[in-house]
């Protein structure tokens, strides 16, 4: 999906939900802060009064989708902590680094992002294959499909940036293939110089240098494409949907906010947002 903001164009995130608690833990909690396992409307939960749960039991715990408990206390008593218990992981694939920093806001997560330490190998091989051709880097880059701006023309000046930025740090940099490449790839730069293609796929299919990217992370922007897994309990969910799903929040991420949402089974969706 593609949306306009501002005159460019952008790709918006793709997420899946990868895993859930379901809500019996939570009503497992709240019942053994009140005692009160006898009361619940789930037959399970009642039986946990006189027995501890066998994993026959632990699964149909967590196959529950409904708890007027937990229902009273997210919104008669906003007794909120009881919602911790339950988690969500999100598996994110293109959303931006802009969004990735906004995340970094949301404290009580877990989360994991693809890493520009160890996965900016291939971005490093085209500009030592261009061996000065910018318009085979732009090539080959926008061949990445690497930004979240969906515009041709907008992301040839990134790369352009980009190659602009590694040419510079070429220049004052006197073992600038030694940082970019692999030792034992060296010698595919003098057998290979002539042919900037198979250079390329020389770099590409030898050894990869380690942490490549901690030479190189300055030529990258906010543009660039993440892929990440995130957990959230939910209560944590809560506050990320409510203040991310707000007009006032940034575009990227509302659009992140409103696909994680889009794949979040009701049963959590009705105990922190209203009328969903």
């Amino acid at each position: 999906m593609m949306e306009n903001i501002y005159g460019i164009k952008y790709t918006k995130p793709k997420v899946v939900l990868l895993q859930e608690t379901g809500i019996g833990v939570a009503e497992t909690a709240a019942r053994t802060c009140y005692d009160s396992f006898s009361n619940s409307e789930n037959e399970v939960v009642k039986n946990l009064e006189d027995s501890m749960p066998d994993s026959l039991m632990c699964d149909e715990l967590n196959s529950i989708d409904d708890s007027k408990l937990l229902d009273d206390l997210a919104w008669t008593y906003f007794h909120h902590s009881i919602l911790e218990h339950a988690n969500l992981s999100f598996l994110i694939r293109g959303t931006s680094r802009g969004v990735l920093q906004e995340h970094a806001r949301h404290r009580i997560q877990a989360i994991s992002v693809r890493s520009t330490r160890y996965t900016m190998s291939s971005l490093i091989n085209a500009f030592v294959a261009a061996q000065g051709d910018k318009e085979f880097f732009i090539s080959k880059i926008l061949s990445f499909d690497m930004f979240v701006t969906a515009d041709e023309d907008y992301n040839r000046i990134e790369i352009s940036a980009m190659f602009d930025k590694l040419s510079y740090q070429k220049k004052i940099v006197e073992d600038f293939n030694d940082i970019s490449v692999a030792k034992s790839s060296l010698v595919f730069l003098e057998e290979l110089k002539n042919d900037s293609e198979k250079l390329y796929e020389a770099l590409q299919n030898g050894k990869k240098k380690r942490n490549v990217g901690d030479a190189f992370k300055h030529i990258i922007t906010d543009n660039v494409k993440v892929d990440m897994v995130v957990t959230f309990n939910l209560r944590s969910l809560r506050n990320y949907f409510t203040l991310r799903d707000s007009g006032a929040a940034f575009f990227q991420i509302r659009w992140l906010a409103q696909e994680m949402m889009r794949v979040t089974p009701k049963k959590y969706l009705d105990l922190i947002i209203k009328g969903k």
